[in-house]
This record gives C-alpha cells, sequence and structure tokens, in this order.
C-alpha cells in the first residue's frame, strides 16, 4: 500500500484534502475535511461509474456520495472512494449484469448468471487507511450492516451508524428491494 502526497481539492461542496492509495493495480481515493474529531464520519464508497459520473437513475450510488460529500463538508470526515466497481466484479461485468436485468433478473441473479457472488467488495483496505490516518472510532454512513461488521473486524470501531438512504423511484425500487431483501441493507424506505 502507497500513499500519494496530499493536495488541496475544491468542489461543489467545499474545499477538501485529497490523496490516492495504491494497492496493487487499483488506486483508491481518500477525501479529507477538517476537523477530524473522533469519532469521525466516515462514508467509504465504492466506485460506480454509472451513478457517480453519468447520474444513472438505476442505483442510489451518485445521490448517496452526494449526500456523504455535502455531510462531511458541513461536519468534517473521511470519504474512502473504493475502486470496487459493480460490487467488485468490474464495469464490464457489471453493464452485463445490466441486460441480465433488463431480461427480468434481479441484481443478486445476475451476478450469480455471470457466476459471481453477489457482492464481492472486500473492505480491509478501508481500514488500513483509517489505521494509517490514526482513526481508530467512526460514525459510518450506510445503509450495509456488512461494511460495520467488515470495519469492526479490522480493529475500527463503528460507533454509529448514520442510515444514507435516498428516495426510491421507478427505475431502482426494485434494485433496492432485492438490496434489502438479499443482500440485507437496512431500507426503510422501500
Amino acid at each position: 500500500m502507497e500513499f500519494s502526497r496530499e493536495a488541496k481539492l475544491p468542489t461543489e461542496f467545499g474545499e477538501f484534502r485529497i490523496f490516492v492509495v495504491r494497492e496493487g493495480d487499483k488506486e483508491h481515493v481518500v477525501l479529507l475535511r477538517e476537523p477530524l474529531a473522533e469519532p469521525t464520519l466516515l462514508r467509504i464508497h465504492s466506485e460506480c461509474f454509472t451513478g457517480d459520473v453519468l447520474g444513472s437513475l438505476r442505483c442510489d450510488c451518485g445521490q448517496q456520495l452526494h449526500f456523504a460529500l455535502e455531510r462531511i463538508a458541513g461536519e468534517g470526515g473521511i470519504l474512502i472512494y473504493l475502486r470496487q466497481e459493480g460490487r467488485g466484479i468490474g464495469l464490464f461485468n457489471k453493464i452485463n449484469a445490466y441486460a441480465l436485468q433488463d431480461e427480468g433478473y434481479d441484481t443478486v441473479q445476475a451476478n450469480h448468471q455471470l457466476g459471481f457472488e453477489a457482492d464481492m467488495r472486500r473492505y480491509e483496505i478501508a481500514g488500513e487507511i483509517l489505521k494509517r490516518l490514526g482513526i481508530r472510532r467512526v460514525r459510518l454512513m450506510t445503509n450495509n450492516p456488512h461494511k460495520v461488521w467488515d470495519l469492526t473486524r479490522f480493529g475500527i470501531e463503528v460507533v454509529e451508524r448514520i442510515p444514507i438512504e435516498v428516495e426510491p423511484n421507478i427505475h431502482n425500487a426494485h434494485y433496492l428491494r432485492t438490496k434489502k431483501f438479499k443482500l440485507g441493507h437496512i431500507l426503510l424506505k422501500v
């Protein structure tokens, strides 16, 4: 694991400090906004090109990212942007999974049809980044209880889980129900 130098990053949400963590062939992004008091406000966000960049309505990723950036800009905290597109299957396979979803499969069934587990993401790199930053206690913005469990397993105390739920729309309602009922995400609006 290798850390780049830090730089300032002015955004529409405010100014952050940015650096990149190289892990093999993956480069993860870390945004920081002072103050970094503990427990530190944290969002671990997995890359979603279609949602984060293109504004796709098939998922809730882009909206969650914007919510997290606004909250961190206002309170201080950390966003760790992990390069694990499509729940870890990559963009190519994610688009193939989209095609299967267009045929009636849900997101879990589509991954299985392609020979993948429902969710192949890992969060130990986030735990390592936090430890290197001296962060041991966090307030985690997530609906995914597996992130809480993984961080705890890697020695980070999650003192609070902050919901980061967006309003469902006609394009992502089935996807969100699948996340809730098949993947265990804590979603109250579905």
